[in-house]
């Protein structure tokens, strides 16, 4: 009998380096669970109709608003409203993990090409 499948989120970290690319890990009622790791400043986006839950895993970085930055270690999240602009930028590598509505875009409104459009899904069961 298949049930629900524990994540190691160590181990799944451990399968992939590249920086800013999400990695789908899971879904629930229309959200993705997503991990991603960051290093160094990503670009200045808002969404217009997603909601996004930022948690640290591993590290620490900040979220920049134009009013101010937040900074998140590990163990910590931040919930970053629909239409509010915000960059995050880390220092060095942070392992964060990402819940949003299913088909949300990395970059939001700024597209480019750091623009993810199909996140690869990992394989954690």
């Amino acid at each position: 009998m298949s049930g629900p499948a524990k994540v190691d989120l160590a181990a799944a970290f451990a399968r992939f380096s590249d920086h800013w690319s999400p990695k789908i890990v899971g879904e629930l009622n229309g959200q993705h669970v997503k991990l991603v790791k960051f290093a160094g400043p990503f670009v200045w986006h808002h969404h217009d109709h997603e909601d996004e839950l930022f948690l640290v895993v591993r590290g620490g970085f900040t979220m920049k608003f134009r009013e101010r930055d937040v900074e998140l270690r590990e163990g910590e999240f931040l919930i970053v409203p629909r239409g509010v602009e915000h960059r995050p930028n880390a220092a060095e590598e942070v392992w964060v993990l990402l819940f949003e509505p299913a088909g949300t875009l990395n970059t939001g409104s700024a597209g480019g090409e750091r623009t993810v459009a199909s996140p690869d899904r990992l394989d954690v069961a």
